[in-house]
């Protein structure tokens, strides 16, 4: 008889993926099946390789696992078949997340779990929009109030006592209900002319601040047009925002930025959009596989020793053909004196990881340079180039003029995407990207083809396009797509830095 597994109710955070805890971060990767609520951040599911699905208390959306007594059935089962599962939560499971009512089910039934604490929404909110909510000068408490009571219990809020509460009262999930909260508190007794505010979408790059005083803060919200999840904040934290306010001074904050790279490769961009204050939106048009047949790759690896040269243009072609090599029983002795030329500092790093430095890195990062600087040391030389399986020619035709002798090994492939997912693509229809990040002529090409009519619309109007390099532009240019930036540095990070640039000058 299999033995029960165990349940881990974990707090998520309220959106910005580096508020989750290390040891939310553990249980991620240990996980065999994740469970996770509409307000955990999607982007948090690249931590783990189980199998995860989505639920929500709103039983009419498709594809979730809707009301509490179902999930919390679908946890005890999946603990009773032997598996770790991870329940991810927004916020904190115990402040207004009902991760107590799923802990007591799990209880009732025998099932080992735990409860790893999240940075719950309100305090996030709170210091992602510039509000402390203690203080020594002026506020010695703060209160943590719901918005939304559950209709069947007997008692209901004390409005006169929360009106009378010496310090900053928090309510939570108050969005749709903020016409009859403000009236509860006017009439309660709190002053109309009280500072207030709604921090709606916290920590994410869509978030919004809209203060008032208390008794015009209902018709302000609804000139904004905000949208849920969303903190109101009540008491004099509201009128010292401006002065400690940060978030919303990154220079991308509000903007949605499209990353196309494979996702398995897609981390060091999204961590820059997110320290850059935008919101990374997971957009990859190709995948990388490795070769359907590693024999050509290992009878290389077995000639390593004839070799002069060893050429890399991309971390790819570094991490498939170094990988490899690993795994086969090899290590860095294996390449004995040959010399390595990398095509730029993210290729260089990539080598570092198998205790190797590049003997050549070109000044420009595109094939041509490199191809310019290996010129003068390869004729007569024997020179492998550990590459994907389509590309340009630039690097072979220019080598070989110079007098190389060459040999190309395809080492990994570039697997175009069939469509995008009907969410990635509802998305560029609406034009809610900013900007989609195009890093390679086979990425906008991929793009151009997976676009529908109504996407490929938008872009260049309402999401514009950033380049990666000038033969980049010049394939989306003959595509039929307009290029708003170019980096100058031919990098991912050059790539962020010329959005940066394009949206400092609008």
């Amino acid at each position: 008889m299999t033995s029960n597994g165990k349940v881990y109710l974990v707090g998520a955070g309220p959106g910005d993926p580096g508020l989750l805890t290390m040891k939310g971060l553990r249980c991620l990767h240990a996980a065999d099946l994740v469970l996770y609520d509409g307000l955990a951040n999607p982007l948090l599911l690249r931590f783990t390789s189980a199998e995860t699905e989505r639920t929500s208390r709103i039983k009419s959306q498709a594809g979730a696992i809707g009301g509490q007594e179902e999930i919390n059935r679908r946890l005890i089962e999946a603990a009773q078949a032997g598996k770790t599962v991870v329940r991810l939560k927004g916020g904190d499971p115990y402040i207004f997340g009902r991760g107590s009512e799923e802990a007591a089910a799990l209880a009732a039934a025998g099932i080992d779990f735990e409860v790893v604490p999240g940075v719950t929404a309100a305090v996030a909110a709170g210091e992602y929009a510039g509000l402390s909510f203690t203080h020594r000068d002026y506020a010695s408490a703060v209160a943590f109030v719901t918005a939304h009571e559950d209709p069947t219990k007997d008692a209901s809020l004390d409005y006169e006592a929360i009106a009378r509460f010496p310090g900053t009262l928090v309510f939570y999930m108050g969005l749709q209900r903020l016409d009859a909260l403000v009236k509860s508190l006017l009439r309660a007794g709190k002053s109309a002319s009280t500072p207030a505010c709604i921090v709606s979408c916290a920590t994410y790059a869509g978030q919004q601040t809209i203060a008032a005083p208390l008794g015009q803060l209902a018709d302000a919200v609804r000139a904004a047009a905000l949208h849920p999840p969303s903190i109101s904040v009540v008491g004099e934290c509201v009128t010292r925002r401006e002065a400690i306010a940060w978030f919303e001074k990154r220079p991308l904050f509000g903007r949605r930025i499209g990353i196309t790279r494979p996702v398995a490769q897609a981390a060091s961009a999204i961590e820059r959009v997110l320290e850059l204050g935008g919101e990374p939106i997971l957009l990859p048009t190709i995948e990388i596989l490795p070769p359907k047949d590693w024999r050509a790759v290992d009878a290389m690896l077995a000639r390593l020793c004839e070799f002069d040269w060893l050429v890399f243009t991309s971390v790819n072609g570094v991490e498939s053909f170094l990988g490899r090599l690993w795994d086969i029983g090899g290590d860095a002795r294996k390449l004995g004196t040959v010399q390595i030329a990398a095509i730029g500092p993210a290729t260089g790093r990539s080598l570092r990881q198998f205790g190797l430095r590049p003997d050549l890195v070109p000044p420009a990062y595109r094939a041509e340079s490199l191809a310019d600087e290996l010129r003068p040391h390869v004729s007569g030389r024997r020179v492998l180039w550990a590459r994907a399986d389509r590309g340009r020619d630039v690097l072979p035709a220019e080598l070989i003029k110079a007098g190389a002798s060459l040999e190309t090994l395809v080492v990994y492939r570039n697997v175009d995407l069939a469509a995008f997912s009907k969410i990635e693509l509802d998305r560029l229809e609406r034009g809610e990207l900013d900007w989609i990040a195009l890093g390679s002529p086979s990425i906008a090409e991929s793009l151009a083809k997976l676009c529908s009519d109504a996407a490929r619309r938008q872009l260049g109007q309402r999401v514009r396009l950033a380049s990666i390099s000038p033969v980049t532009t010049a394939r989306a240019k003959e595509l039929g797509l307009a290029v708003a930036a170019q980096a100058t540095e031919y990098t991912w990070d050059g790539l962020l830095d010329a959005i940066v640039e394009a949206e400092a000058v609008k």
